[in-house]
């Protein structure tokens, strides 16, 4: 089905947050959208969506106009969506939320076995026919929960699919089976709008690409006509410098350790969760940690941070042998942890900015020697200026901040800590680039400032640009560990993660480069 939008403004208030967009779908086409944090890709989406009613503008499906009141209309009318924050039923099936407002229904009710077949139909297209439609949804990880949300769109059989940030939360081999899903889907005939931060996938997946800035529509062109340093330029208003800045600070500070480690595992571990791991760290140093999901990296920067107890090994801080019970106990060594969840486990989104920064620092000191309002004034007013947090006023609840300035949030209050060693887990997931940029900015300003830095990414460029270097997890066990040079590319990773287990001992030499 073909979709003209024409001139497309909404306001908030006194707020307009797109300034007269258009855009164009056609059938058998995947159009990106992309833009930073702000730029209005989701706005634009929830107004196709009925979500958001344009101040004004125009739909046009199959040229006849169009107006949607709620979006209970524009399903109506063959347009589905998967929305960010749009919660699941977590006390339904996996199957009732698949179908939900599209059950089966005979003389008797509910046709029960025939939802669950569709609705298992719906996730074997997903690559994720072992699931059992009858389990609760709240049995599951927030990456298949994910799927779930794609799957119970895909359940009405549109044909317009709106698709805003769907990988946010799965690894790249849930990435490439919903990508060979919406290959499919587009051959069929379905207009697809694909908006997320990921370039890579991006690049791969989309037929048409529209970058929107500050509400406005900057540019739009086929996919395999731009540049990736163009496209970046486009959506965040200035040309690459900074990111080759940030190359060059940890060229200028790359550490290439002698003597002994700050921080020293052997053995660590926790049964069958990680097998026994070493790992050491220096000061100034950064670590990076590469694998799939469910290899073993987010267990292994938990053990180092204290978020789960081992059940096997020992560790040393600065040659004294200590042991953590708790996240705390490893805070009064200095050592904070910034969790991939930054919802769940991080931010407490009904706080302001201003507590949220300073709740870890006021715990480290106990409530008998509370902040007074000038030190957490002061110490607020610098992480924001220091982070660029967005909007500066710290009375600001964070539920109200974007992604990335909900993460700056997150950094500053463990930096008021003044840790020896952070432990990032996947500290730019889902961010906007402004707000990536910035953050490896800082974990290059931290290593340059002696902090030790332990960094967890999905992004293999990322790690290669910050890391000196990169530990490679598989299947709960450390397969190898690589320093940072010139023989060091994505490559090298991809094949070590790749390799079949057989051939594991022909990987690079922990400390060494395969030759590239």
């Amino acid at each position: 089905m073909a979709v003209e939008m024409r001139g497309i403004t909404v306001d908030f208030g006194p707020v307009r947050t797109l300034h007269g967009v258009d855009l164009v779908l056609r059938p058998g086409e995947i159009h990106a959208l992309m833009g930073e944090n702000g730029a209005g890709k989701s706005t634009l989406i929830n107004v196709l969506a009925g979500v958001v009613h344009p101040s004004s503008g125009s739909i046009r499906l199959e040229g006849q106009e169009a107006r949607f009141s709620s979006a209970a209309d524009a399903q109506a009318a063959g347009i589905a969506a998967v929305l960010q924050d749009v919660p699941l039923s977590q006390h339904l099936s996996i199957g009732e939320n698949v179908m939900l407002g599209h059950e089966p229904y005979g003389r008797l009710g509910i046709r029960w076995a025939e939802l669950h077949d569709r609705a298992h139909q719906m996730l074997s297209e997903l690559g994720l026919a072992e699931l059992d439609t009858r389990q609760p949804l709240r049995s599951l990880s927030p990456a298949l929960r994910q799927l779930v949300s794609i799957a119970r769109a895909m359940a009405t059989g549109p044909r317009v699919l709106l698709l805003d940030e769907p990988t946010s939360s799965l690894d790249s081999a849930e990435v490439q089976q919903l990508f060979i899903v919406l290959r499919r889907l587009r051959d069929q005939g379905v207009a697809m709008v694909f908006a997320s931060h990921f370039l890579e996938q991006v690049l791969a997946l989309s037929d048409q690409l529209t970058v929107l800035r500050a509400g406005t529509r900057i540019a739009q062109f086929p996919a395999h006509q731009v540049e990736r340093a163009e496209l970046i330029a486009l959506m965040i208003g200035r040309d690459l410098q900074e990111l080759r800045r940030i190359g060059s600070l940890r060229q200028e500070h790359r550490t290439h350790p002698e003597g002994r480690p700050f921080y020293s595992v052997r053995g660590l571990g926790q049964q069958d969760v990680l097998s026994p791991t070493d790992l050491d760290l220096h000061r100034g140093e950064v670590v990076g940690i590469a694998g799939l999901r469910g290899s073993g990296r987010t267990e292994l920067a938990r053990l180092l941070a204290g978020g789960e107890r081992p059940d096997s090994g020992r560790a040393e801080v600065d040659g004294a042998e200590v042991s953590f019970a708790s996240p705390a106990a490893a805070l009064r060594h200095h050592i904070a942890m910034a969790s991939e969840d930054r919802l769940g486990e991080g931010v407490i989104a009904g706080l302001s900015i201003r507590e949220n920064i300073t709740l870890a620092l006021q715990s480290m000191r106990g409530w008998a020697r509370p902040m007074s309002r000038a030190e957490r004034d002061e110490l607020v007013a610098a992480y924001i200026d220091e982070l660029g947090i967005t909007p500066a006023d710290p009375a600001t609840p964070v539920e109200l901040l974007s992604g990335g300035n909900q993460q700056k949030v997150l950094l500053a209050r463990w930096l008021a800590t003044r840790p020896r060693i952070v432990v990032l887990d996947e500290p730019t997931k889902g961010i906007d680039i402004r707000s990536r940029v910035e953050i490896q900015s800082l974990i290059a300003r931290l290593a340059a400032s002696h902090v030790g830095v332990v960094i967890i990414s999905s992004d293999l460029d990322e790690l290669i640009r910050l890391s000196d270097r990169i530990v490679v997890m598989k299947d709960r066990v450390k397969i190898g560990e690589v320093s940072n040079g010139p023989g060091l590319s994505v490559d090298t990773i991809v094949e070590m993660i790749a390799a079949p287990a057989e051939e594991d001992d022909d990987l690079p030499p922990i400390g060494e480069v395969a030759p590239g």
